[in-house]
């Protein structure tokens, strides 16, 4: 069995901090890294939260203004609509796929106007069904995390999108916990496969832990998508910096993960072509372990197990013993049928 190439997605999300010129060095230097798509989050942040909305516990920490309302973060950081198709373009120029998250439908309807069929639902929006209902009528691929959600929930949503006309190849479940960045112990690698078994759906990971492990061990069990926020520099204002991999990280987990993706193999056991050349010197025959002479009855007194490979195999010494040489052999003589009578 070939295992399909994992997509990895590198999430700028919104580090850029509306500031275009750090948005295009961020591109280069996730490019750079060897991943399959950028992505970024459009959104009209009126459509998103009330004004009275708080920000999360770790929104406070990060951006150093528990005051603030989730709000007024939000308008500092994200990108006008006009600014996405240049975005896009800066992109695809590396030849890396342009990826936006919509958290609104307004933001969902200009991003299609811009020619985008891949859409990855974002945790907070896995209840919400008439944004599930307009993603399924427009998408040709899915991604829905699934953090803060119960395996009720996600197959609700699972099901709102395939009864809103979207297919079940289409869509792949990622795992998720939207603590930034998440304890380890609440990654819950196990969950990620078993959704992924009980809806009969491809899955993966939307990665927010420190490093890399998670991402790699979730390659390991079988995820066919990575998503792991980037950034160039952790020390920049915005509330998703400090759970962002910078450049030399990021290309590190690529890396890791096509090296997982290798290893991975088939399901069939049999020797590599890079170990056949060890066989015969790791691998033991038998041999005579003193001198013998002709008529010697052999028993495992007489016999010895040693390296090379190449004589009679240690697995079949039961039907050497009280067989009679019908030669002398000298000690360290490797066994063969032809020293045996009848």
């Amino acid at each position: 069995m070939t295992r399909t190439k994992t997509f990895i997605i590198a999430e700028i999300g919104v580090n850029h901090n509306a500031d275009f010129d750090l948005a295009v060095q961020m591109i280069e230097a996730a490019a750079a890294c060897g991943v399959d798509a950028i992505k970024f989050q459009t959104a009209i942040p009126e459509l998103v939260q009330t004004r009275e909305a708080p920000k999360a516990e770790y929104q406070k920490v990060t951006t150093g203004n528990a005051d603030e309302s989730q709000l007024e973060m939000s308008r500092k950081f994200h990108f006008a609509h006009d600014a996405f198709p240049k975005l896009k373009a800066e992109v695809e120029k590396h030849g890396v796929q342009f990826l936006s998250t919509a958290f609104d439908l307004k933001s969902l309807d200009y991003l299609t106007s811009m020619g985008e069929t891949v859409y990855k639902i974002p945790s907070g929006e896995i209840t919400n069904l008439p944004y599930l209902r307009a993603i399924a009528q427009r998408a040709s691929q899915v991604y829905i995390s699934t953090g803060m959600a119960t395996f009720e929930e996600v197959e609700a949503a699972v099901n709102a999108l395939l009864e809103a006309g979207q297919k079940r190849e289409q869509i792949t479940v990622l795992q998720c916990n939207t603590e930034y960045p998440s304890p380890f112990e609440d990654v819950n690698l196990n969950a990620m496969v078993e959704m992924g078994r009980s809806l009969g759906l491809a899955y993966g990971l939307s990665d927010h832990t420190p490093g890399i492990e998670a991402s790699l061990a979730a390659v390991a069990i079988g995820a066919t998508l990575i998503e792991k926020h980037f950034t160039t520099d952790r020390s920049l204002p915005g509330p998703d910096q400090h759970a962002s991999l910078i450049p030399a990280e990021f290309e590190a987990l690529v890396k890791g993960i096509r090296r997982v993706e290798l290893a991975m193999g088939s399901n069939e056991k049999k020797p590599s072509p890079s170990e056949a050349k060890n066989k015969f010197i790791a691998r033991r025959s038998v041999f005579a372990a003193v001198d013998l002479p002709a008529g010697t009855v052999l028993s495992m007194d007489n016999l010895v197990v040693l390296r090379p490979e190449g004589g009679i195999s240690p697995m079949r010494i039961d039907e050497l013993i009280g067989r009679t040489l019908n030669c002398d052999l000298s000690a360290q003589t490797a066994i063969s049928w032809d020293h045996l009578e009848g």
